[in-house]
């Protein structure tokens, strides 16, 4: 039987009481979940590995019926008319030498539907649309653009991403990046900290780029060390997100 959203469990009256995007000083975004990520989450990345040979069309299925929940979830949303500034994906299907999936995989089944929840978002005023992906997404960032995502998140350098590369290869597409501080960088003090903006900061100039810890901040970032790469980072590019 088809997965049925359950509509019953959006909260309308708390959507419709929300301020008009002009009234707001802070952006609203609207989360729409993953298309692979959640079924690595539920199969391990070997048995996903193996679905996809063993079964195919089970394999399909599954990332056609995660993209029906995605979409049926925005469009109860949105009926509600409120209005927001971005969407966000999570997928988390990329490692430090790239993605658990080639992009033969990834334009055969998750092309289209990521074009079917984007293009849906795009008609009803939310042209901007983010992904969360760890890890190194240079195979899959230009599949992700010819879907319709245009920004990326945490683009972390211990998996080899550079922000100011990715500006310099798409700015014809607009990409919109944020993250790339490298959280191990953090932990070494002052000038480790100064050296570490100082690398990003043609990538600021640039545009399109907002340089945040590109991941969690781990325990053994002092606080003393992080309030000063926070104070430091507000300072040298009018930054106020931490």
């Amino acid at each position: 039987p088809k997965l049925q959203f359950a509509a019953d469990r959006i909260p309308y009256e708390y959507l419709k009481n929300l301020p008009a995007a002009a009234d707001r000083d802070i952006p609203l975004g609207l989360h729409l979940g993953s298309l692979i990520g959640h079924m690595r989450n539920l199969l391990g990345v070997q048995e996903l590995s193996y679905l996809y040979v063993d079964d195919e069309e089970l394999y399909c299925e599954i990332v056609d019926t995660m993209c029906g929940l995605c979409y049926d979830c925005a469009k109860a949303i949105l009926e509600t008319g409120t209005q927001f500034d971005y969407a966000h994906f999570w997928e988390d299907i990329c490692y430090e030498n790239g993605p658990m999936i080639s992009p033969e995989m990834f334009r055969r089944f998750c092309l289209k539907p990521y074009r079917k929840v984007t293009s849906f978002l795009k008609e009803n005023g939310v042209d901007v649309c983010f992904v969360d992906c760890d890890g190194n997404i240079e195979l899959l960032l230009p599949l992700w653009l010819e879907g319709g995502v245009r920004g990326f998140y945490p683009l972390e350098v211990a998996a080899g991403m550079d922000a100011e590369k990715l500006l310099k290869l798409y700015q014809k597409d607009k990409i919109l990046i944020w993250g790339n501080v490298d959280k191990r960088e953090l932990e070494k003090g002052p000038e480790a900290i100064e050296a570490e903006l100082e690398r990003l900061a043609p990538a600021v100039e640039m545009g399109g780029f907002i340089p945040l810890v590109d991941h969690g901040v781990p325990e053994n970032i002092s606080f003393a060390n992080y309030s000063y790469y926070n104070e430091r980072r507000k300072e040298k590019f009018n930054i106020r997100l931490l």
